[in-house]
């Protein structure tokens, strides 16, 4: 079996949710997309990382189903387990900043994939929201208090692949800040926690806390 590292990123203030990653340290032991793909599906996290070159921060994402040019909560998770400087993606240079408690990446949100941003009145709606079929991939999110920039969310990734709701979402943060046009402090899943700030010339922050949460024995 290859080795892999699992983390849980945009976990809450007590260290618990968050959303888990796998992240293969030595890509070059898979070096096949379709071998990538059939180890991510294997896994079945809602992403895996290869990591192509961890001086470079060189990542390959992959979701149970498909390649990903960018993805929001791999890119904060690796940045932290690699502590490099910067990610290399196939949709461009992610920026890193690590800040004590928080993981922090600079991204664009034309590299995010579509997703149907829905607004709902109120967070208990959210809460109430049963899994839609199959379909378009749906970011569900109400305000809880805006004057704060606190957001409830949920996410639906639709693609039937055994991931009826992702935990935590940075790409879906990311354009949801840029459409808003302000820093948010969003609460998704069962309990995680993402932070976003739009940042000059098209680029948004996105932040949260990474825990280890198994490593291969090496």
């Amino acid at each position: 079996m290859t080795d892999y590292d699992v983390l849980r990123v945009f976990c809450g203030p007590n260290g618990g949710y968050g959303n888990e990653l796998g992240v293969v340290r030595d890509g070059s032991v898979l070096p096949e997309r379709s071998d990538r793909q059939e180890l991510a599906a294997k896994l079945g996290f809602s992403e895996t990382v290869f990591v192509d070159d961890p001086e470079r921060g060189v990542i390959d994402i992959y979701t149970p189903t498909l390649r990903l040019p960018f993805a929001g909560h791999p890119c904060v998770g690796t940045a932290w387990l690699l502590d490099v400087p910067e990610l290399v993606t196939p949709a461009g240079v992610v920026g890193v900043r690590l800040d004590g408690e928080f993981s922090w990446i600079e991204a664009r949100a034309e590299w995010a994939p579509p997703r149907t941003l829905r607004q709902y009145g109120t967070a208990a709606e959210v809460d109430a929201l049963d899994v839609p079929p199959p379909g378009a991939w749906i970011y569900a999110w109400a305000w809880e208090d805006e004057a704060a920039g606190r957001i409830r969310a949920r996410a639906f990734p639709g693609r039937d692949d055994g991931i009826d709701e992702d935990e935590a979402t940075g790409a879906a943060a990311l354009l949801l800040t840029d459409q808003l046009g302000r820093a948010l402090n969003i609460t998704q899943g069962k309990g995680s926690q993402i932070l976003t700030a739009p940042q000059p010339h098209g680029w948004v922050e996105i932040g949260g806390r990474v825990y280890l949460e198994r490593q291969p024995e090496r």
